[in-house]
């Protein structure tokens, strides 16, 4: 059920922006982050794994994840706008814990070359955002929708990560 917006909950506009900018900085600060680990090794250790042929190929990674961290950002945002920090506490927190495990997957798969470690790591962020999509219903139906592209994409991946860790074992 989505409650009520009521004045005390929401945020001035300058507030409301700053927490937009820290909500884009921090999914994008993670992004970054993956992104130079993963870059590092996907000549030549990504390249000489066995990957299941609807592997897609690596220039569409980039775009979808830029898509799903803008994405990311807003519905935290809008959770926040619409709840503010007191009412939206436990949506907040999930989606932070679920940033979390998203910052460590490249660093396990690409970094540490541990595909297995990430394949858990995928299964707990998979789990965890579905915490926090179910959470965030609570507080914004368009925040919601936000996360559903992400959820579909992180279904795709743990599937495709399982499948890299099974055929390289």
């Amino acid at each position: 059920m989505i409650p009520k917006s009521n004045a005390a909950a929401q945020p001035g506009w300058k507030q409301g922006l700053a927490w937009l900018a820290v909500s884009v900085i921090l999914v994008f600060a993670a992004s970054r982050i993956g992104s130079a680990v993963s870059f590092a090794k996907l000549d030549p250790w990504y390249a000489s794994l066995a990957k299941p042929a609807w592997t897609p190929p690596n220039a569409v990674f980039g775009p979808v994840w830029i898509v799903l961290y803008v994405l990311m950002a807003l519905a935290a945002w809008l959770v926040w706008r619409a709840s503010g920090w007191r009412r939206g506490k436990r949506a907040l927190l999930l989606y932070a814990m679920q940033l979390i495990l998203n910052f460590l997957w490249p660093i396990l798969f690409f970094g540490l070359g541990w595909v297995f470690a990430a394949l858990i790591d995928a299964v707990a962020l998979w789990a965890l955002l579905l915490a926090t999509l179910l959470e965030f219903r609570r507080h914004s139906t368009l925040a919601t929708a936000g996360l559903v592209p992400y959820l579909l994409w992180m279904s795709y991946a743990v599937f495709l990560n399982w499948s890299v860790w099974r055929l390289n074992v």
